[in-house]
C-alpha cells in the first residue's frame, strides 16, 4: 500500500484526526519543498520498515501527502497541491461570469490531478478524455454560475429582497452544486472504468466500478461543502454588516468581504477534507463478483482522492 494511504489509514480514524492531520499537511510552507526534497521523503517512507501497527510519525510524511499523488507517485504541480488552494482565494472572492469561468477551471484542474489514479484505459484516451469533459463541465458551470445575475438584470428586480436572495444568497449553493458537478464529470472515468480495491496488506484484488463510484460522490460532496459554505456564510454575514452600516465605504465592505471569504475557507478546507477517510473502505458485499470470488476479507481499501 501507498505510504501516502498508509499514513491515512493508519491516523485518519476519525473526523476529528483527520481534521488535525489536514491542518498540517494544508500548511502553505510545504509548497516551498523542492523536488529533490519531496523526492527524498518520499523514498525514506517507502524504505521504512514501519508498519501500520507502528505509524510513521515523521513530518516528512506530510511533505508526501501534500505533494505526491499516491497511484501515480509523480509530484503533483505546486499550484494544485492541496495547500495551493489558500494561495488561490482571491479567484473565490467574485461572482464576475470571467472568474466563475477561471474559478471552475482550477477547481477542474485540481480534481482531476488529486483523482483516483488507477483507472485501467490508455492512458492518452484518457487524458484527451478527461479534458474534453472538464473543458465542457467548466464551461456549463461557469454559465450556470451567472445565471441569477443575467436574470435579475434582465427582469430589472430592483427590490431589496431580489436583490438580497438572487445577488447574495441563490449564488452559493448553485457554486457548490456546480462545484460537486465538475468534480463527478471530469473524474467520471473513475465510476465509468473502476479503480483499484486493496485488502489490508496493501495487496491489489480487483478493479471495481462500485468503488470508483463511492470515491466520486464522497469527493463531490466535500467540494460541495467546501465552496458552499465558504460562499453563504460571508453573504449572510456582510448582509448584517451592511445594515449595521460597519463599513461604510465600498472598498471597506470588499475588504470585510475578502476577509470573511479568507477566514471562512482557510476553516472549512480542513473540514470539508476530513469528512471522508481518504484510505476509503468499501464493504466487499458491496462489490462486483469477481472481486468478492477474489478474496475472503470483509473490508477492502481504495484512494479516495481529493
Amino acid at each position: 500500500m501507498d505510504p501516502n494511504l498508509q499514513f491515512w489509514r493508519a491516523e485518519g480514524q476519525s473526523f476529528f484526526q483527520r481534521f488535525l492531520l489536514w491542518a498540517d499537511v494544508l500548511d502553505p510552507l510545504l509548497l516551498l519543498k523542492s523536488s529533490d526534497e519531496i523526492r527524498r521523503a518520499r523514498l525514506f517512507l517507502q524504505n521504512s520498515e514501519k508498519t501500520l501497527s507502528e505509524p510513521i510519525q515523521n513530518e516528512q510524511v506530510f511533505w508526501s501527502a501534500s505533494s505526491v499523488h499516491p497511484d501515480t507517485d509523480k509530484i503533483i504541480p505546486v499550484m494544485f497541491r492541496p495547500p495551493g488552494i489558500l494561495n488561490h482565494k482571491f479567484i473565490f472572492a467574485y461572482n464576475l461570469s470571467f472568474l466563475q469561468f477561471v474559478f471552475h477551471t482550477y477547481t477542474t484542474g485540481f480534481a482531476l490531478l488529486n483523482g483516483n489514479g488507477t483507472t485501467k484505459v490508455e492512458e492518452n484516451v484518457l487524458h484527451e478524455k478527461q479534458i474534453i469533459y472538464g473543458l465542457g463541465a467548466i464551461s456549463y458551470a461557469a454559465c450556470i454560475g451567472a445565471l441569477p445575475l443575467i436574470f435579475m438584470n434582465r427582469y430589472t428586480l430592483k427590490s431589496s429582497l431580489a436583490q438580497l436572495v438572487i445577488k447574495q444568497l441563490l449564488p452559493a449553493p448553485i457554486l457548490g452544486l456546480m462545484s460537486a458537478f465538475t468534480v463527478a464529470v471530469v473524474r467520471s472515468p473513475e465510476f465509468e472504468n473502476g479503480i483499484e480495491v486493496m485488502d489490508r496488506n496493501g495487496k491489489v484484488v480487483g478493479v471495481s466500478q462500485k468503488a470508483g463510484e463511492k470515491a466520486v460522490k464522497e469527493t463531490a460532496l466535500s467540494r460541495a461543502a467546501l465552496f458552499g459554505t465558504t460562499f453563504f456564510l460571508p453573504a449572510v454575514l456582510m448582509h448584517f454588516v451592511g445594515r449595521a452600516k460597519f463599513a461604510k465605504t465600498p472598498r471597506a465592505l470588499a475588504s470585510v468581504r475578502m476577509l470573511l471569504i479568507t477566514s471562512i475557507l482557510t476553516g472549512m478546507l480542513p473540514v470539508s477534507l476530513s469528512l471522508f477517510p481518504q484510505c476509503g473502505e468499501i464493504k466487499r458485499a458491496d462489490l462486483e463478483p469477481e472481486i468478492l470470488s477474489s478474496t475472503e476479507e470483509a473490508k477492502l481499501f481504495y484512494n479516495r482522492g481529493i
